[in-house]
């Protein structure tokens, strides 16, 4: 059994939306997998969602780039 970090409530998995302002942009996943605490609600995203998440933004970086330039 997981145990959150801060308030030592069990972790269960299930999904959390994850978003973030960088650059000019707006990303939001509304469900990505993750453990969530039932007792506080902290979101824990394993190994394999963070590389896809940061994958995600390395190619918009890209993109958003693309779109900016003058």
């Amino acid at each position: 059994i997981m145990e959150c970090m801060y308030c030592k409530g069990k972790m269960e998995r299930g999904a959390a939306p994850f978003h973030i302002d960088r650059n000019g942009y707006h990303l939001v996943f509304d469900k990505v997998l993750a453990f969530v605490c039932q007792q506080c609600g902290e979101v824990y995203f394993e190994e394999p969602q963070v590389d896809s998440i940061q994958a995600a933004i390395r190619a918009i970086d890209v993109q958003a780039k693309r779109i900016a330039s003058v």
